[in-house]
């Protein structure tokens, strides 16, 4: 494949663009210039990037505007930018951009482009005719211009990292190769892992009812959203509502962690150096590496159940239930409930990922004529619509496993297999007993995504993760 002349021509083809477009020959190209050059050479508005290089942080001497040397400085990182992603789009590693590679490079972000539409795109960057674009049209084309690209596809269209809804078995985000090159990637994911903390906590009554309603509801105690409720402060007060929080986000880091590095390891070991996953590949991935990460923290998932049902002064504190447990039930105890939980992940990650990318693919079709941004009402209504549909479809299992990780601790309670259990729910309270406690799961949705948000952008802002848009942090 080609790549780029020597660094003295590519220099000297450099200081050509820059006295173009330095339209006054101060020696200085500013933002207003640079909308006026690529007017000129036919292109739209400059590219968000070469935006933020005319700035404070790109302008070395704080003189309002990029001199030479900052010109092309900012063009040397964003060319080493534009050739990982000619690579990533050239398939075939043959040096050339055609067609079907585009229409790949959309279908692997489940996006669907007709041969006429990817033909559209090859045309605009096409100048010697041949239906191909190669390393130099393609440099040319995006080296100040707008960048409309599956990158700021996967930046904008990010959903595990962004909303946490308490629970942890989404596929995991793809990162652009940039963001990993830059070190935003461990920036993104510890601001979502601070999201995560501060929503699970605001949300933490509800999630309490939840586990509550989930063990002690049934048809002939009706116990209902207020009941739960008034019955959980007359036994431990206010403070009581908070019970098991502490674990919940303890656990967050270690489970984001673990499921990132797993989904990483698993990409390479299954698909090599392929850069962009299909959705289908997404999915196997993303699954196999949810159990990675339940398997390995699962025993926080048990206790964190025991916590939150706990009475008061049953346990001293966190190693003292986790030491009660192995005393009395042994280390198998810290496994109830695995399978249900393992098998969860399935219908939640498909349902939530198909659901999510059916959302985008629509919005990306009808609207992203000018950018792939959806703004932050689409992004958290699409997330918030596919993780509903995901806790749907796993609730029942995911009931089950509450029950399972709970029943030893319950006095009277028969201690069954996870078919028992189903068999059992379903004799005595029909097909709604597997949705006890399902109210208060979807009452903390709303709550939980728009706190998992704002803390989000706000800690992006504090990491110094950069944007695309001056719309967002």
């Amino acid at each position: 494949m080609r790549g780029g002349p020597g660094d003295a021509e590519r220099r000297q083809r450099w200081g050509r663009l820059f006295e173009e477009l330095d339209s006054n020959k101060d020696g200085r190209v500013d933002v207003h210039e640079l909308r006026q050059g690529l007017a000129r050479l036919g292109g739209g508005n400059p590219d968000g990037g070469a935006q933020q290089g005319i700035s404070p942080e790109g302008d070395a001497d704080s003189d309002g505007g990029l001199d030479l040397e900052e010109f092309i400085l900012y063009l040397q990182e964003r060319e080493q930018r534009l050739l990982l992603l000619f690579h990533s789009l050239d398939r075939n590693q043959d040096g050339h951009i055609d067609v079907s590679e585009i229409q790949q490079s959309f279908r692997a972000l489940g996006i669907s482009i007709s041969l006429e539409q990817a033909e559209k795109i090859l045309h605009s960057m096409d100048r010697d005719g041949t239906m191909t674009i190669d390393w130099q049209e393609w440099r040319d084309h995006f080296l100040l211009h707008s960048l409309e690209n599956v990158e700021d596809v996967l930046y904008f269209w990010k959903h595990s990292t962004v909303l946490d809804i308490g629970e942890c078995l989404t596929v995991p985000d793809e990162f652009s190769e940039q963001e990993k090159l830059t070190g935003m990637w461990w920036k993104q994911l510890v601001a979502g892992a601070m999201a995560g903390a501060v929503s699970r906590t605001g949300t933490a009554p509800l999630d309490r009812l939840k586990v509550f309603m989930q063990v002690h509801a049934s048809k002939t105690n009706r116990l209902n959203i207020l009941g739960g409720l008034r019955s959980m402060i007359q036994e431990g007060g206010v403070r009581s509502l908070w019970r098991g929080n502490g674990i919940n986000v303890l656990k967050i880091a270690p489970e984001s962690a673990i499921k990132f590095m797993a989904y990483e390891q698993i990409k390479r070991a299954i698909w090599g150096q392929q850069e962009t996953l299909h959705v289908q590949e997404r999915f196997v991935a993303g699954s196999l590496a949810g159990v990675t990460a339940q398997t390995i923290i699962y025993p926080m998932e048990v206790l964190k159940t025991r916590l939150t049902l706990r009475r008061t002064g049953q346990y001293k504190g966190l190693l003292d239930c986790a030491w009660r447990i192995l005393e009395r039930e042994g280390p198998q105890a810290f496994y109830r409930g695995y399978l249900p939980n393992v098998l969860g992940i399935v219908p939640y990650a498909g349902i939530d990922l198909a659901v999510y990318e059916t959302l985008k693919n629509r919005w990306l079709q009808q609207y992203s004529h000018d950018s792939a941004d959806p703004g932050i009402l689409v992004l958290l209504a699409c997330g918030t619509i596919s993780s509903t549909c995901g806790q749907i479809a796993s609730y029942p299992l995911a009931l089950v496993r509450t029950r399972m990780q709970a029943q030893a601790s319950i006095e009277g309670a028969p201690q069954l297999s996870m078919l028992g259990l189903l068999r059992h729910i379903l004799s005595q309270e029909g097909v709604r007993g597997l949705y006890r406690g399902i109210a208060p799961n979807f009452m903390k949705v709303i709550p939980a995504v728009s706190i998992s948000y704002v803390v989000y952008e706000n800690m992006k802002q504090a990491l110094g993760v950069t944007s695309r848009s001056t719309g967002r942090s």
